[in-house]
């Protein structure tokens, strides 16, 4: 059939204008159509599925120069190649010409029918390829019968422009492209959406009363970074778990709903919690500890991000053309196979037909997983995102085992030292304040990174704790005696919550209770509960009870008195520790006191520790523990010195049956030397005259 008719040459001698005018008319209309198909082939598929999120780029490396030019490959090259070879062959004759052109629309229009065919049809495969054949032939019978096809394919020339408007202006990818107030790239992409990123931190066995300084103030000399964090966020000062078993106070918090039976924390026996409830709207980053309430495959491990920029773009963009135009299933959707890959599948699906857990401690293996190592997991994560991302850590510290000075720097615990007892316990609160002192170290290396990162405006941080700890003489632990007579040590809990752009820090004392905590988030991250929540969502709402409730048990609720708290700040729910005995020998040379040597043996269980020091493996033997004769009475005071230099002293306390002993922490590091180490004791008569033990 022959091409449509086309306007009449004008007589007279042609002129390299005119003939260039001629061929303009000719070749002019074909390329807007060749542009227009391969604009709904080509250019809508890819910016469709690229622009719904921008991980496309992000993942691999790209900047704004990267994606822009990506636009411009979907758009022209194809088009324009597909034309360009067309036109050469008009030098072989117009009818030749216009066969190529005819052929060239009839494939397009078969690729297209593919497209379309996957999404209305049944069919895949060949019998797809043949329907698709079939429309693609019909579209060039229709193209060369009636000039109005080819009008109609004219004005949709005009389809690329606008899917790459769309794309730069009003896709999701748009924030990865344009720039915005206060910055572009990534950053722009967050303060764009409406779900803002969250960064949730839980530690573990913290009163909030070991934060505090004169006057119910966290201590800013001993715990700087908690009080900048108080300063810059909302205090929750009136703030309580809801057991003192993390087992059910972990769930509580993630659920909203108060312990009711024993189960164990884990996604089986607690299918609505924070995770799943973000799942979908959020990316989730997710370590726990020993709970596994977030289900495998809502929190897949994902690999880290790609660099590769334009060239692994252009590469990964074949691949998903080819998937979109192919008429058979592929293994992967094309619509995420842009996306970071997961665990395989396989392997989860694995892990979820394990029958479910159902004791409460079948993760308690996870208390000696290495917490700095999971923590430097954590801070390596806090980086900005497209997509609205959780960042969750349960972080065992400053829970037992203390095991840290403030810097850092590891210590061993000797086999068999108490915890509880008189004169253990005002080592094991002291053990405890050192530990907190490292754990506000890693809450300042979190904010440091958040800050660095670009994500702390705009981030939604929560640090908490999930119950406390009481050290009161008599009623050490969390067990139901020390809920009784030291409550405001077990169940008030340090709580921050910086909104995003929150600056200015404020104290809220409401009555908060844990199950609070996933309403609240909710409520800030725009994402809707789908289950019947016990908490309430602040700071919008205020419970009216002045009450605590607190489990010992999941079944039953134990009320506490809601004036506890005024007696936290006014200091009479801690312990009246004595102070230090005679404090002015800390520090201070041997050689600057009378010592006289005594015939009295002591022994120190880990005396051989000293012997080969090495500071810089980030361990030190600060803790001793030993025994001396009966000789020594109970109460008498030890003083410790480390190569010449008086680190602590210590009482005797009362025997026991492994004999009348002592325990010491030596917190100055700097008395240690890498390699053998001096260890003295001396027995302390009036803080003047000591008397060198035989060590």
């Amino acid at each position: 059939m022959a091409e449509p008719p086309r306007p009449p040459e004008v007589a007279g001698t042609p002129t390299p204008g005119s003939a260039f005018l001629r061929w303009g008319r000719g070749e002019g209309p074909r390329l807007l159509e060749v542009l227009a198909l391969c604009g709904l082939v080509i250019t809508q598929p890819l910016l469709d599925v690229t622009g719904r999120s921008p991980d496309f780029f992000l993942f691999y490396g790209a900047d704004r120069a990267d994606v822009l030019l990506l636009v411009a490959v979907f758009t022209l090259p194809v088009p324009l190649l597909l034309w360009g070879i067309g036109a050469l062959t008009r030098l072989i004759g117009p009818a030749v010409r216009a066969a190529v052109h005819t052929g060239t629309l009839g494939l397009l229009l078969a690729a297209l029918a593919i497209q379309v065919g996957k999404h209305l049809l049944p069919l895949r495969g060949v019998p797809l390829l043949l329907l698709a054949l079939l429309v693609g032939a019909a579209g060039a019978y229709a193209y060369r019968r009636f000039r109005t096809t080819g009008q109609l394919l004219r004005v949709a020339a005009v389809g690329p422009l606008v899917f790459a408007l769309l794309f730069v202006f009003a896709s999701p990818a748009s924030a990865v492209v344009l720039p915005s107030e206060g910055g572009s790239g990534p950053g722009a992409a967050r303060r764009a959406a409406s779900h803002p990123p969250v960064v949730m931190l839980v530690l573990d066995e913290l009163p909030l009363i070991s934060l505090l300084g004169p006057g119910g103030t966290i201590d800013a000399e001993r715990f700087p970074h908690f009080a900048a964090l108080a300063g810059e966020s909302t205090w929750y000062r009136n703030a309580t778990g809801v057991s003192g078993w993390t087992p059910y106070a972990l769930p509580a918090m993630l659920t909203g709903r108060y312990p009711s039976s024993v189960r164990a924390p884990h996604y089986s026996q607690y299918p609505d919690n924070l995770f799943t409830a973000l799942h979908g709207t959020y990316d989730l980053k997710v370590q726990e500890s020993i709970s596994q309430l977030c289900p495998p495959t809502v929190c897949a491990e994902r690999k880290a991000p790609v660099a590769g920029g334009l060239p692994v773009l252009l590469r990964e963009s074949v691949g998903l053309l080819r998937q979109i135009a192919s008429p058979v299933d592929v293994p992967d959707d094309p619509e995420s196979s842009y996306r970071e890959a997961t665990r395989e599948e396989a392997g989860l699906a694995e892990q979820e037909e394990q029958p479910p857990p159902t004791d409460p401690r079948f993760r308690w293996g996870q208390l000696d997983v290495n917490q700095p190592a999971r923590f430097t997991q954590f801070l390596a994560g806090l980086h900005p995102a497209s997509r609205p991302t959780l960042h969750f850590l349960h972080l065992l510290m400053p829970h037992t085992p203390w095991n840290y000075l403030p810097s850092g720097m590891r210590y061993d615990s000797p086999p068999g030292m108490p915890n509880d007892g008189e004169g253990w316990v005002e080592l094991a609160r002291e053990r405890h304040l050192q530990q907190l002192g490292y754990t506000d170290r890693l809450i300042g290396e979190t904010v440091r990174t958040l800050r660095s990162s670009g994500l702390y405006d705009d981030a939604m941080l929560v640090v908490t704790a999930d119950h406390g700890l009481s050290f009161t003489p008599g009623v050490q632990g969390r067990g139901r005696a020390a809920i009784d007579q030291a409550p405001g040590e077990v169940a008030w809990v340090p709580l921050f919550i910086k909104e995003p752009g929150q600056q200015a820090g404020r104290v809220d004392d409401r009555n908060w209770e844990h199950v609070d905590l996933l309403p609240t988030i909710a409520d800030q991250a725009h994402v809707e509960i789908p289950w019947q929540v016990e908490g309430m969502v602040a700071p919008r709402e205020t419970r009216q009870r002045a009450e605590k409730r607190f489990h010992d048990q999941p079944t039953f609720a134990l009320q506490l008195p809601g004036g506890t708290f005024a007696e936290v700040l006014g200091g009479s729910a801690w312990p009246k520790l004595p102070a230090p005995p005679f404090p002015d020998l800390i520090g201070r040379a041997v050689t600057e006191l009378s010592v006289s040597d005594d015939n009295t043996a002591a022994t120190v269980t880990n005396r051989a520790a000293f012997d080969n020091v090495d500071p810089a493996s980030g361990r030190l033997p600060a803790l001793i523990c030993g025994t001396v004769p009966a000789s020594v009475p109970t109460g008498a005071r030890l003083a410790v010195a480390v190569n010449g230099r008086i680190g602590a002293v210590v009482p005797v306390v009362e025997p026991d049956k492994n004999g009348r002993r002592f325990g010491a922490l030596i917190i100055d590091e700097s008395l240690f030397v890498s390699g053998s180490n001096r260890l003295e004791l001396f027995l302390v008569n009036d803080g003047q005259v000591v008397h060198r033990l035989r060590v």
